[in-house]
């Protein structure tokens, strides 16, 4: 699952709506760190480039609330997975969060976090030669 995070009802509500009018199922609950809208990773490029700019788009939005709202400070958040299936929230500034999105896709950054929870709960201390070798001679 992909998921988006929301800190207004309104925007995450407009979302969904969005999501759904493209035929993509959507399951919406809430978090700790705020308002989370998961939908499936499968989906055809374009669709997914659609949805991504369309969050983008609300970020503006949420961004010009926060402003209104006199909250200048934002945090962003990246779920991903402990080895054991365990689901956890990265914290990150939003300026970080940004420069992360601008060059890897929301996938790319999960499966990221994904392998660091995963080596740093299974630490492998061998040096990467030995892995590359290990990998070439399967």
């Amino acid at each position: 699952m992909i998921e988006y995070i929301f800190f207004e009802d309104t925007l995450r509500d407009k979302f969904v709506a969005y999501a759904e009018q493209r035929g993509v199922p959507c399951t919406a609950t809430n978090d700790n760190m705020g308002l989370i809208v998961a939908i499936p990773e499968d989906l055809a490029d374009e669709l997914a480039d659609e949805l991504e700019a369309y969050y983008d788009t609300l970020e503006d939005e949420q961004e010009d609330l926060s402003k209104d709202e006199g909250d200048l400070k934002r945090l962003a958040g990246f779920r991903f997975n402990l080895p054991d299936g365990q689901s956890r929230m990265l914290p990150l500034q939003t300026d970080i969060a940004n420069r992360l999105l601008a060059n890897f896709t929301l996938a790319e950054i999960q499966g990221l976090f994904d392998a660091v929870a995963y080596c740093t709960l299974n630490p492998n201390d061998e040096h990467l030669c030995h892995i590359l070798a290990a990998q070439q001679n399967q």
